[in-house]
């Protein structure tokens, strides 16, 4: 049976004879920040894997390969307010990315809904919702589902700076492009496999 993230990262911790507080002072991060790592209720972004491989001595590749989601297809979203930016987007989301689940919503609640019910690895939401924000929307989604990569869209240049200050890993300008996309998937926090 293949071990989680969480007991692998335990288990080298505790061979190492660290505490848990130890640990965290090397990565300069807060004591519960590891016990969320250890217990599965979290799971770090790439870099402080690769942090935490060093820490311990250990290749980060047996650390990002845990990390990785166990199932079928990724699940890929769009949201978009305007149905003719959706009815173009998703073709070409599938055409860049062959082997995953694309799915697109036109209302925020709706886009809220289905991550509260999927994991979803991977989300590109138009800043402009209507009158909702995707800006707002990406921060519910990320503390619904924290592992969830984040990738802006818009058709303004200057959205740009707000949007870093959600949790996104990405900004797009639209029209949404294949090689555009595949592009970004180099940018992710979090390690997703199955999407090309």
């Amino acid at each position: 049976m293949t071990k989680s993230f969480g007991e692998i990262l335990r288990r080298l911790r505790i061979e190492k004879g660290l505490s848990q507080q130890q640990l965290a002072d090397r990565l300069y991060v807060q004591r519960p920040s590891l016990t969320n790592w250890e217990t599965g209720r979290r799971i770090p972004d790439v870099v402080m894997i690769s942090r935490i491989a060093e820490a311990l001595g250990v290749e980060t590749s047996a650390l990002l390969d845990a990390a990785k989601e166990p199932g079928e297809a990724p699940n890929v979203m769009l949201v978009d307010d305007e149905a003719i930016i959706l009815d173009g987007g998703l073709p070409v989301l599938r055409e860049a990315l062959p082997k995953a689940n694309i799915v697109g919503f036109t209302k925020p609640l709706e886009a809220v809904e289905y991550i509260r019910n999927h994991p979803v690895a991977l989300a590109f939401i138009d800043i402009e919702l209507g009158r909702a924000s995707g800006l707002d929307l990406c921060r519910e989604l990320l503390s619904i589902k924290p592992r969830t990569n984040v990738v802006f869209l818009t058709a303004f240049r200057e959205y740009s700076f707000d949007a870093w200050g959600t949790g996104a890993c990405g900004f797009l300008l639209k029209p949404l492009e294949a090689d555009a996309v595949r592009a970004q998937l180099s940018c992710l926090r979090f390690p997703v496999e199955g999407l090309l």
